[in-house]
């Protein structure tokens, strides 16, 4: 068994990679240094919001500069440790790279009900959940023109682990068997990511009714008493903003009956990545998940999925949640 040298996390704002990376650290017993951190002490000593240094540091490359310098003498110095950063993954190679993503109206909650210093504070929810997804957006575009580098690229990580509903002792542990070898080393090592999902957030592209006849037959124990490391991933595909199961309805609804909070994937199609028959992730999506078969899906699962907005486009929409005219 091969242990990476170090365990680098980067993440939705709100996806808790501080509260995990602590943990981790004291768990492993290693040092943890947090960019996120110094970033908010920068700012603060600039008087500025988070937001209002991000936009700064478009401009002024000696912001960027300095804690990339930072970076790149750690992880040159060999040192085992714990990094949260939103961009440690492009300077560390031997490291596990973690990826965390919650839902957005979430990471706002948590956010907001947070203390918060001069550099960080938001009035309200919308407020909250407007201004992550615009530092998150600014982050983004300036590591595109910077480093050509883009952070919300999937494939950039080896573990995607969304934090919805999962709890933090749920993740640490899933963090610590993958950076210990336990967790889907063949995905890991030989086509990663291995996606962490809340099942509840995957959507279908397979009608339920052709399902159902088959749910008798697949025990929700057996999802139970198997967990991630015994079950076969789902093959999912991933639009950059939607999860979608390719491969594995059967296994992704027996986890929902049986109120798994994350389940397994493995990463076949993202974006612009073709699925089957050449069309890309996106492509296969728009075509396959119509709104009556996540409404559907929904009803025989007891879940709501948001309708994505070319099933709010599309012509049966009003399938969604009532009936026809005539």
């Amino acid at each position: 068994m091969t242990v990476r040298q170090s365990i680098v996390f980067n993440g939705d704002l709100g996806s808790g990679k501080s509260t995990v990376s602590v943990e981790i650290a004291k768990r492993l017993g290693l040092r943890r240094v947090s960019v996120g951190d110094l970033y908010r002490q920068m700012a603060q000593e600039r008087q500025m919001t988070a937001l209002q240094l991000n936009l700064h540091a478009e401009l002024d490359q000696a912001v960027d500069g300095y804690v990339d310098q930072l970076q790149r003498d750690i992880a040159a110095s060999g040192e085992s440790l714990v990094m949260d950063s939103r961009l440690a993954w492009h300077f560390f190679t031997d490291a596990l790279k973690v990826h965390m993503i919650t839902e957005p109206g979430e990471a706002a909650r948590r956010v907001l009900l947070r203390p918060s210093g001069p550099a960080e504070s938001y009035t309200s929810l919308d407020e909250a959940k407007a201004r992550l997804r615009e530092r998150s957006e600014s982050e983004r575009g300036r590591f595109l023109v910077r480093y050509g580098v883009d952070k919300a690229r999937l494939r950039n990580y080896d573990l995607i682990c969304d934090t919805t509903r999962a709890s933090a002792d749920e993740v640490i542990d899933r963090v610590v068997d993958a950076y210990e070898g336990r967790l889907a080393p063949e995905v890991l090592r030989g086509a990663p990511p291995l996606l962490l999902l809340d099942p509840g957030r995957v959507y279908p592209t397979e009608d339920a009714a052709g399902l159902r006849g088959m749910w008798d037959s697949t025990p929700t124990g057996e999802v139970a008493a198997a967990g991630e490391a015994g079950l076969e991933p789902l093959e999912i595909g991933y639009t950059g903003e939607y999860f979608f199961v390719v491969n594995g309805h059967r296994r992704l609804s027996a986890a929902l009956r049986n109120g798994s909070r994350l389940v397994a994937g493995r990463l076949v199609a993202e974006v612009e990545e073709p699925v089957v028959g050449g069309m890309s992730a996106v492509e296969y999506f728009v075509a396959q998940a119509s709104p009556s078969l996540i409404h559907d899906w929904e009803a025989a699962h007891d879940i709501h999925l948001p309708l994505p907005e070319h099933a709010l486009l599309a012509g049966d929409a009003v399938l969604a949640g009532e009936s026809p005219a005539g």
